[in-house]
């Protein structure tokens, strides 16, 4: 179990000159990093619709697109941050936004819907971008309340852009065009990998070993594999089921030797022990089920209700921001300081409890309101997921990867965590629309699908509430009281 960091349990070089900079300069510049990387995570929600139309795609098709930047995000989380830890987390940081401006100019440029493909998959090597500046704050900030804080400032931005990344993403879009979208990604993107490189110190694990590149590659191959075979089976009637077992046996087959090499490895990846304590596969766990049950429902199915002429509201894409990602990336970040404090002085697994509750209450509200097309209720019920997912339990799940990994491998469970974060949010869009165009009925007018959609998403939020009671408690990141 993590306690507070102390100079022998991490090693920290100065900047140019020598010179240690503020922390407040250091929180900017994580900020930018942060933000950038949350652009590429959710500006594009409201241009979704626009992105369809101008490939004259399926929506299942595009959706496709979202699933690979998360998968690739997932697949890069595995193993960047150890990578981090070892060679420098400033360095693999700022190497990692610089890919993110190459995927965002891919993009960009995209003729069709497989370069767009290869470009999302390119900006998924962002993946751990948030968990490598959490460790980073850690190595400067090592008083309980004081980093709860900090923590809270910096992971808010992951619930959204104060409703700036929607909002932009949705006037882009309508006066634009997507395209405009991925430009401005890739200039903030831009900016933050210059910010980084110029305004953050290099720390390393006290003791870094080797790269485990052969357990790399089989933990990918797993996890890859696992991946691609939750997508395929969510395709329902038109998935290949042959592929879908045959990709099941090879990520068994991929981790069952990969549990081996870490057994026997002088410089594992990630030992199994570590593996199997409650504060790894709880943690991760629950990661995993709360973005499946969430993130589809604010980034997907809300705004495309939203926009619906003939089941929702009507809405052009700016004005389902205005109506649903703005207020909810608004309370979030408001909350997420709060949020980062509770947790430091009443307990994180208290703290995340109630805000799983309050998201499963926030969206069955939703569900119940839906048919009556009000916009007032959608700006509640946003507002609310806003407060109670992306303000507390968002914060909460990221704060426990830094503050239950070990000290001998601080980056193992942060990396392990943004790979579930990330894997989350790809079978989200996978599974909850699955579960939507299983339920459309034959009434374009009805709102059935998207009910269906938010109610598996509730089921699954439901089990995560279950899955964090066993989540050990951190105890020296919680001030005494």
């Amino acid at each position: 179990m993590s306690g507070t960091s102390t100079p022998t349990a991490e090693r920290s070089t100065s900047g140019a000159g020598g010179r240690t900079a503020p922390v407040g300069v250091l929180v900017a510049a994580l900020l930018a990093a942060c933000v950038a990387f949350q652009l590429n995570a959710s500006m594009l929600s409201p241009a979704l619709k626009s992105i369809q139309d101008s490939f004259s795609a399926t929506s299942a098709e595009i959706g496709l697109t979202q699933t690979a930047f998360f998968t690739s995000a997932a697949l890069f989380s595995l193993f960047l941050p150890r990578l981090g830890d070892v060679i420098g987390r400033r360095r693999v940081l700022t190497g990692m936004l610089a890919l993110m401006v190459l995927g965002c100019v891919v993009s960009a440029l995209a003729p069709n819907v497989s370069v767009l493909f290869i470009g999302r998959i390119i900006q998924g090597a962002s993946g751990p971008v948030v968990p490598l500046c959490l460790i980073m704050l850690r190595v400067e900030v090592t008083e309980p309340k004081r980093y709860g804080t900090l923590l809270g400032v910096i992971t808010a931005v992951n619930g959204g852009v104060a409703g700036v990344d929607a909002l932009g993403g949705g006037y882009l879009a309508d006066h634009y065009s997507f395209r405009a979208v991925f430009w401005a990604m890739a200039v903030v993107a831009a900016a933050a990998t210059l910010l980084v490189a110029t305004m953050t110190r290099e720390s390393k694990a006290a003791v870094t070993g080797r790269m485990d590149w052969p357990g790399v590659a089989l933990l990918v191959v797993s996890v890859g594999s696992l991946l691609i075979a939750l997508n395929e089976a969510g395709k329902l009637g038109d998935a290949n089921w042959t592929l879908v077992a045959v990709l099941v046996v090879v990520c068994a087959v991929a981790f069952a030797l990969f549990w081996r090499s870490q057994d026997r490895g002088s410089h594992p990846l990630v030992a199994t022990r570590h593996l199997k304590q409650r504060g790894t596969w709880a943690t991760l766990l629950t990661t995993l089920l709360t973005m499946t049950g969430v993130f589809a429902v604010m980034n997907g199915l809300i705004p495309a209700f939203a926009q619906d002429a003939r089941a929702g509201l009507g809405m052009t894409a700016e004005q389902s921001a205005w109506w649903t990602l703005t207020p909810y990336a608004l309370a979030g970040l408001a909350m997420g300081p709060i949020a980062g404090r509770l947790a430091a002085t009443h307990g994180y697994r208290r703290v995340l409890r109630l805000g799983l509750v309050g998201a499963v209450a926030a969206v069955l509200l939703m569900i119940f309101t839906l048919g009556h097309h009000s916009h007032a209720m959608l700006l509640v019920t946003s507002i609310l997921v806003g407060i109670t997912y992306a303000g507390v339990g968002n914060i909460v799940l990221n704060g426990l990867g830094i503050v239950l990994s070990p000290r001998d491998n601080p980056g193992f469970l942060p990396g392990l965590n943004a790979g579930a974060f990330n894997l989350g949010a790809g079978l989200s869009f996978a599974l909850l629309y699955a579960v939507q165009t299983a339920a459309a009925p034959a009434d374009p007018a009805s709102a059935t699908g998207y009910t269906a959609g938010m109610i598996a998403g509730v089921v699954i939020m439901a089990l995560a509430i279950g899955t964090s009671f066993l989540i050990p408690k951190p105890v020296e990141a919680e001030a005494q009281r």
